[in-house]
Order: C-alpha cells, then sequence, then structure tokens
C-alpha cells in the first residue's frame, strides 16, 4: 500500500478510534434551496461515491510516481498593487493563488502549512515549499475560501493571515463562518450559491461547484462548497476552487462570460471512476475553460499534495495533450511556475 493509502487509513482510524465525530465541523442551519435539503447541500442528479468507494479505492490503488519533497526557490515578490483595469495572477501552490485585480488583492484557498490535514504526523503532507514566502505577500485585502476540506481551508493559515493583516475579509460558503470563529478570526461573511456583493469597484459573487465538505466523518455536506467571481473595470475573474464537470460551468459562462481569466482545478482526477464527480480531468479543465467564454485559463490543483492516483507530473501533461487535440486555435491555458506571476491579456 502506498503511502497515502497508510495516511488515509491512518486518518480514518484515528477518527474511528476517537470516536465518529472528531474533526467535524459545524453545520449550517437554514432554509431549503435547490441545494439545501434542510440538513445536507447537494449538487441535482450527482451521485458521490461513500465510504465504502473510499475503501475500495485504498485497497486497489495504481499510484503515479511523485517525488520526494525537492526545497525550491520561492518565486519574486508581487507588485504591492495593479492598477485600475489591471489583472495579474500569480500561482502559489495547490489552490492558493493571488489575483491583484482593479486595487484589490485576493489570495484563494491560502495553505502555506506542511500538511493538509487535521494532525501533524499524518495527511498529505507537501512536496514543495510554497511558490511564495508568506513574508512576500502584497496586502491582501480579500480571501476567498471554496469549501472546508483541510487543503483549501487552512486554519493555521487564515490565523496567519487575520493577524498579518487585520483588514482583511474573509468569504466562504454557508456554514463555514463558525468554524473560522473558534479561531477567532474575523471579517468573515457566508455567501450562497449566486449570491453578490459589492467590494468597492469590484463585484464578488459565489458560484455553484460540483463538489462536496467535510472536516470529519460525521459533517459530510453540512457547508458550502462554493467557486466565485470577480467583476470589475478589468473584466470577469472565475476561481473554480474545487469542482467536477458539470453545467454549472455553462451557467457561470452565460451570466458573466466572457472571462477575462477562469482559474480551474486539473489535478487529483484519477481514478475517474472514484474522483470524475467530485474533480476535473485535464480534458474536462479544457471544456470547462470553453463553458465558461475564458479568454486566458490558468491551471490549479496540481503538484504540491499527493492526493490521488495520478502522478505529480501527470496533470500539465495531459492538459498540453488535451490542447494540441483541439482542432482550429488552442485554448490559452497557462500551466504558471509555482511562484510564477503574469499579466493577463486585456479582452480582445
Amino acid at each position: 500500500m502506498r503511502a497515502l493509502s497508510l495516511s488515509a487509513a491512518a486518518l480514518v482510524a484515528s477518527a474511528c478510534g476517537a470516536g465518529c465525530c472528531v474533526w467535524s465541523g459545524p453545520r449550517y442551519q437554514g432554509p431549503e434551496s435547490d441545494h439545501f435539503d434542510g440538513e445536507n447541500f447537494f449538487v441535482a442528479g450527482v451521485q458521490q461515491q461513500g465510504v465504502g468507494g473510499l475503501f475500495k479505492w485504498l485497497r486497489t490503488r495504481q499510484h503515479g510516481p511523485w517525488r520526494d519533497f525537492e526545497d525550491l526557490p520561492p518565486g519574486p515578490r508581487p507588485p504591492e498593487r495593479v492598477g485600475l483595469g489591471g489583472l495579474r495572477v500569480t500561482f502559489v501552490n495547490h489552490a492558493t493563488t493571488l489575483i491583484q485585480v482593479d486595487g484589490l488583492n485576493v489570495l484563494t484557498d491560502p495553505i502555506w502549512s506542511d500538511r493538509a490535514s487535521p494532525i501533524s504526523w499524518a495527511g498529505p503532507r507537501r512536496v514543495r515549499p510554497p511558490g511564495l514566502r508568506f513574508e512576500d505577500l502584497p496586502p491582501i485585502d480579500v480571501v476567498l475560501v471554496s469549501h472546508s476540506h483541510y487543503d483549501h481551508l487552512d486554519l493555521p493559515t487564515l490565523l496567519r493571515l487575520s493577524r498579518a493583516f487585520p483588514r482583511a475579509h474573509f468569504y466562504v460558503g454557508l456554514g463555514v463562518a463558525p468554524l473560522l470563529a473558534q479561531q477567532h478570526i474575523r471579517n468573515v461573511r457566508e455567501l450562497d450559491w449566486w449570491q453578490e456583493l459589492k467590494l468597492g469597484v469590484v463585484t464578488l459573487s459565489a458560484v455553484p461547484a460540483q463538489h462536496f465538505s467535510n472536516r470529519g466523518l460525521c459533517d459530510r455536506n453540512c457547508t458550502l462548497f462554493a467557486g466565485y467571481v470577480l467583476r470589475g473595470p478589468a473584466g470577469a475573474v472565475f476561481f473554480a476552487g474545487d469542482t467536477g464537470y458539470g453545467p454549472h460551468f455553462r451557467a457561470i459562462g452565460q451570466k458573466y462570460g466572457p472571462l477575462r481569466l477562469a482559474i480551474l482545478p486539473i489535478g487529483a482526477y484519477r481514478p475517474e471512476w472514484f474522483m470524475g464527480a467530485v474533480h476535473l480531468s485535464p480534458a474536462q479543465a479544457v471544456q470547462a475553460h470553453h463553458d465558461l467564454h475564458a479568454q486566458t485559463s490558468v491551471a490549479i490543483h496540481f503538484g504540491t499534495f499527493d492526493l490521488a492516483d495520478d502522478g505529480q507530473d501527470e496533470p500539465p501533461r495531459e492538459l498540453s495533450r488535451a490542447l494540441a487535440a483541439e482542432s482550429g486555435r488552442p485554448a490559452r491555458f497557462w500551466v504558471l511556475g509555482f511562484g510564477e506571476g503574469r499579466d493577463v491579456p486585456k479582452m480582445e
């Protein structure tokens, strides 16, 4: 059994030994909707794998190669800000990006911790340092958290951000705010799908994702999972968070497109029978790029934490193949280096 199988098994065993609800987070309480049945959030028409599927995967894994930890140098310090109409994106690691748009500095799903886990001795461990040093971050105005999984909602990093940038505002899905409140993180606001609010000249919208949420074994889908769209003078920017492929991409593209930038996950997709409902394959990410009417896309969710059976270098390689297989003009879909930042071309 591979290392991740052992880590996953250790986490499950620890949870079972301490009681099934250990680590479980808060539960949202609110009115029913088309994606909340009064107890749990759901994606209509999507069947996800349960615990039985998890153990089947762990027993039958065909795990791609990952290298040991590489102590690689960080990228350069980003600019302090961009001006009105400007748009720059920096890939930090995993789903962590720095979006600099219309004078705002926005951080997505930030994680600077060594493990994406509730415990220090087990769980997925990073294979490279973050692409930016925490100390090199510009002033952070907005932090977007897509859902409660440990590789996307890292409480030590969020607490560190709240202390370093006390004016930063944190935006999360329904039911997630109490988890941050337990760490005395302030300026937190919950959003539902399609809910919008103004951040100066920029409008922030929470949008659907095809995923799930949990912190432990007893809180699956008790809080909302989401993506986000930022719209302002610079155009529209979409951060997908974590998601499988579904009709929500077309709906987002119809409502907010064309997009100047889409930030899309491409990793942790094998085996597809298990991961397909909740994670994009590289080929599906290319299709999502088109569904969204995106002019430029950036790949995330690969190369930092060993979470599935695809190898460390497989997602970018398969993305290149998917792009090469397209007819006509290939999509502009960037795979940035860790810590690399680029100015995003203006809408044509």
